[in-house]
């Protein structure tokens, strides 16, 4: 436990840190509100104009997923390497990591979270197709109709 010592007592000395720094602020920080403070913020530019509507968040969740989905890669590099090392317990323990990683992936598509915009006007318009194709072309509308024989 002695050997554990001097991390916990970093710990504590972080915390006490981080909540230190926290009521300094709310206790002396200025309480006056004014348009610089309430504008958005973004990549440091000023903005000259009021945008017309809010930046939405699917960008963030898309781009939260890319850094999973990049950091998921960045550990699969080093376990391809080991792989006959590792062996078949090796194999099943990158298999749950994948699992673990590839489910939530699968849940934002399963959503839509990363369809929008013009890439699901295409997806849209090409399912459209598959089912008028599927139809027949006797179905379609405008379609010559082939009258049977008596």
């Amino acid at each position: 436990m002695s050997a554990y010592l001097p991390i916990l007592t970093m710990l504590v000395l972080g915390i006490l840190f981080i909540a230190a720094s926290f009521l300094a602020s709310t206790l002396l920080g200025p309480r006056r509100s004014n348009a610089a403070k309430r504008a958005a913020y973004e990549c440091g530019i000023v903005p000259e104009v009021s945008p017309s509507e809010r930046f939405p968040v699917k960008f963030y969740l898309v781009a939260i997923a890319f850094i999973i989905l990049d950091v998921e890669i960045i550990f699969l590099y080093p376990f391809s390497t080991v792989l006959r090392a590792l062996g078949g317990y090796g194999l099943s323990v990158m298999g749950i990591f994948l699992l673990v990683l590839l489910v939530p992936f699968g849940y934002l598509l399963s959503v839509g979270a990363l369809s929008w915009g013009a890439t699901k006007q295409v997806v849209v318009s090409v399912g459209e197709v598959l089912r008028e194709a599927r139809r027949g072309p006797a179905e379609l509308p405008g379609a010559p109709v082939e009258e049977e024989a008596a």
